[in-house]
């Protein structure tokens, strides 16, 4: 398994007169992390919700293995896994159906669901809270849910938004170790980020000032 998330020449708007992102261009390479800074407003989820397929750039392209990425179900279909800043979790479901459901709807046998659920949970030091109802956590163990839940897709580009923006140092590093891993078995993982710390552990940076951008380290 292994993927290259290209992005060439985007410009990207809300509206018809306004660009957020003006000539983007960089690639997320399979085994690798690459982080996405700047500061508020910069840009960096306009990126990431192109890069997921969910915003269409008004110029240039997002291209997977060369490939075009078409929309967000193109992306799903070919395992692009967007853990969005705001977690999108049911909050009248448990950590555990949060994250069972999408399995089962991405075609994982009810079993494998389970098992892959547990584990997804654990991973994050959740697995006391699996029966709780999302709306029961915190605002940090939701975020921690949500990326359980991503986690758990195996996919073969990882977006990440802002997932440590709620956690602790020692959860925060727990999350960090598991992107890493992520990279280590192969995937692309992109992490947007306003924690130099984060963006530290990286292998590349992209920084975003205004809607342009900098390759501060990393290729290219």
């Amino acid at each position: 398994m292994s993927a290259t998330l290209a992005v060439e020449h985007i410009t990207v708007g809300y509206t018809s007169d306004s660009a957020v992102l003006r000539d983007i261009s960089v690639v997320a390479r399979a085994g690798e992390l690459l982080a996405v800074t700047g500061s508020s407003g910069a840009g960096k989820t306009t990126l990431l919700r192109a890069m997921a397929g969910s915003l269409r750039p008004s110029s240039g392209s997002v291209t997977m293995d060369g490939q075009p990425v078409r929309d967000r179900d193109d992306a799903i279909a070919r395992r692009i896994v967007w853990m969005p800043q705001h977690n999108g979790l049911a909050p009248i479901l448990t950590a555990g159906e949060n994250v069972h459901v999408i399995l089962v709807a991405n075609g994982t046998s009810p079993d494998d669901a389970r098992r892959i659920t547990a584990e997804s949970l654990e991973s994050v030091g959740l697995a006391e809270q699996a029966g709780q109802l999302v709306e029961e956590l915190s605002g940090g163990q939701q975020q921690r849910a949500a990326i359980a839940r991503g986690l758990a897709l195996r996919g073969v580009v990882v977006l990440a938004d802002e997932v440590t923006s709620e956690l602790d140092a020692v959860n925060r590093q727990r999350v960090l170790d598991l992107l890493r891993a992520e990279a280590r078995r192969g995937a692309a993982v992109v992490l947007a980020t306003h924690d130099p710390e984060a963006a530290a552990v990286c292998d590349a940076e992209l920084h975003l000032t205004d809607g342009t951008a900098e390759l501060v380290r990393g290729k290219a």
